[in-house]
């Protein structure tokens, strides 16, 4: 009995306390994994921002670095301006607010407004009233109560509204008014129709407000636009390329952009390359096209891109983030369900961002991309502490 009960002490010894917190020394096996592994839970390895990501193939590719800037894009860029003499109003958006295509931003009252509004609907007053003595007369014509010659002598010619004043048509275009709310502003008072909507010609954000409540606007010699909207969802890169490296270029071809040297890259797609150059600085300017949803491009930034070369496929690539030394080795941190494990790799050919494996790693597996200085450091001092 007293036997059971020693080798049940011993049981709950050795599994309270490991052989390396007693002193004793465990087997090569078991010191090689402790080493190579950092526990680490779910939370943890969020919070340390390893940015995993899976193992795989890729293409190692000689690039280029190329300055640049960060501009608005041209098909997302737009003022909002008049055509005519007038006063502001209303200014119904401020700096930096969200508007919608269609929304109205501002009011101007203008007398020029005022006055084609009421010779279109003037025209089109008498356009109703001969519409309306011709249709009468059609129909008694067709019931053969009237000859046609009476008939054709009682009906004036039937004119359009633009027939009948060209001088409203132009003005109604100059203010930019719908016809339909033309249409609707008949019962309305003369200080109705002083007032003109300019409306937002696209989604975006009021980038420029240039004009005050009462201003005075459309004359020569003082302010016809109002607002700048832009939409930031897409960018420009606006590159300056040496003349020499214009024939690795295309346009549609895939290149990166980061801020700095150490920046997050974002893909970018050229869409421009100019057949000119620069007669001050003798560069050829390229123009990307950069997808900026996350809002994470502001223009005015400088930025360096990068642009491929000369490509070759591997099988597996890492970036080189990933890549740490370890005791004269290079090594990778693999996730594993405890944490992340150093795991010995054998470096082939490298590019500027990435490096091709030839051991060590397969497919599929995921690896810690970034801040692997900290798991390095967390063996380094759990190794410290061993030896202590």
């Amino acid at each position: 009995m007293v036997r059971i009960w020693l080798l049940a002490a011993l049981l709950v010894l050795d599994a309270a306390f490991p052989l390396a917190a007693r002193g004793e020394k465990p087997g090569a096996g078991e010191e090689k994994h402790d080493e190579a592994t950092i526990k680490l839970s779910d939370r943890q390895v969020d919070a340390g921002k390893f940015a995993v990501s899976e193992v795989q193939g890729g293409m190692l590719s000689k690039r280029i670095a190329v300055p640049g800037s960060i501009v608005p894009s041209g098909d997302h860029i737009a003022r909002v301006a008049v055509r005519l003499l007038g006063t502001v109003a209303e200014l119904r958006k401020r700096l930096g607010d969200a508007v919608q295509a269609g929304e109205v931003v501002a009011v101007i009252e203008s007398r020029e407004v005022a006055d084609a509004k009421s010779e279109y609907l003037a025209a089109r007053l008498v356009f109703d009233l001969q519409q309306t003595l011709f249709t009468r007369s059609t129909r008694l014509f067709e019931g053969k109560v009237l000859s046609e010659t009476i008939s054709c002598g009682r009906v004036p010619p039937l004119k359009t509204p633009a027939s009948k004043s060209r001088s409203p048509a132009k003005n109604c275009s100059r203010s930019a008014s719908p016809p339909n709310k033309l249409k609707r502003c008949r019962n309305n008072t003369v200080e109705t129709l002083r007032r003109q909507e300019l409306r937002a010609p696209i989604a975006g954000r009021v980038a420029e407000r240039r004009v005050e409540l009462g201003s005075l606007v459309g004359r020569e010699g003082q302010e016809s636009e109002l607002f700048v909207i832009v939409n930031l969802s897409v960018v420009w890169a606006d590159l300056a390329v040496s003349p020499s490296d214009l024939a690795t270029m295309h346009e549609g071809q895939q290149i990166t952009i980061a801020a700095g040297t150490g920046g997050e890259p974002s893909p970018a797609t050229i869409m421009f390359v100019s057949p000119l150059l620069d007669k001050d600085t003798r560069a050829a300017r390229v123009v990307a096209s950069v997808d900026n949803a996350a809002l994470k491009w502001r223009p005015g930034s400088f930025i360096t891109a990068e642009i491929p070369t000369d490509e070759a496929p591997a099988a597996i690539v890492v970036p080189k983030t990933a890549l740490q030394s370890l005791k004269s080795d290079t090594v990778v941190f693999v996730r594993t369900a405890d944490g992340f494990e150093a795991r010995k790799v054998s470096i082939g050919r490298q590019d500027a961002r990435l490096a091709e494996v030839t051991s060590g790693l397969v497919a599929g597996e995921h690896i810690a991309s970034a801040n692997t200085f900290i798991l390095k450091a967390d063996l380094g001092k759990a190794e410290v502490e061993r030896d202590d």
